[in-house]
């Protein structure tokens, strides 16, 4: 981010920002739905002193609050929504056109419990208050495959300890992934950021939706992981 200005490398851990030509229908999605959707005081412009937020204001009650690392499409996200009605989820997710898609979900599925930043999950991070987050999810993160973009994942210290700052004791962190040393890597680095794992399987979540990502992944012969820890 060409706006960060202190010393430390700001590595994205997401691909491209956006896709090809949206529909007008997304265009209207984002148009009329997103600002009221946005928490706020999660944009620099709005934040420049990076000022905790108020989690109680998003959804506008002390409900336990959720957050999704890279929605991708949406479907998980408002899938959870839609079974947990009393829980408040914010979604971040950088690359607008996934934002239009859920968008459109959104309108169709009538869920009001989610709120929805369009960029970078460690920008959130950086205003949510310590200990204010009771689950977090990481759904088929970008893999980064190349041994020297290995830095780039998800799973490193520069957003694992910032996660695990926000995030209450007993909390839990889920991750999906298809990718062996993806699953490797997660093994090794969410312990030293503060979580303990609780089951690694090849079975999914009771409550989980598949999403077209792994879907992809399945028809492609990947095996998918699921992992879950728990914020010590």
């Amino acid at each position: 981010m060409s706006d960060k200005t202190d010393t430390t490398e700001w590595r994205n851990f997401y691909g491209r920002i956006r896709g090809k030509t949206m529909r007008a229908s997304q265009k209207a999605y984002l148009a009329e739905d997103l600002g009221a959707l946005r928490p706020r005081g999660v944009g620099r412009d709005e934040n420049p002193d990076r000022r905790p937020i108020d989690t109680a204001a998003i959804f506008g009650d002390a409900r336990p609050v959720w957050l999704e690392i890279g929605f991708g499409g949406g479907e998980h996200l408002v899938h959870m929504a839609a079974r947990y009605p009393g829980v408040g989820i914010v979604g971040a997710e950088p690359f607008i056109n996934g934002v239009a898609m859920l968008l459109g979900k959104i309108r169709a599925a009538r869920v009001t419990n989610l709120a929805v930043h369009p960029g970078d999950a460690r920008d959130l991070m950086e205003v949510l208050p310590a200990d204010s987050i009771a689950k977090a999810f990481l759904n088929y993160p970008d893999p980064w495959p190349k041994r020297r973009h290995h830095r780039r994942r998800f799973v490193t210290p520069d957003h694992l300890v910032p996660l695990a700052r926000v995030m209450r004791a007993g909390a839990e962190f889920r991750i999906a992934t298809d990718i062996a040393d993806y699953v490797r890597q997660a093994l090794e680095e969410v312990p030293r950021a503060g979580f303990a794992l609780a089951c690694e399987s090849g079975a999914p979540w009771e409550d989980w939706l598949a999403t077209r990502y792994e879907q992809k992944a399945l028809r492609e012969g990947r095996v998918p992981r699921y992992l879950t820890f728990r914020r010590l």
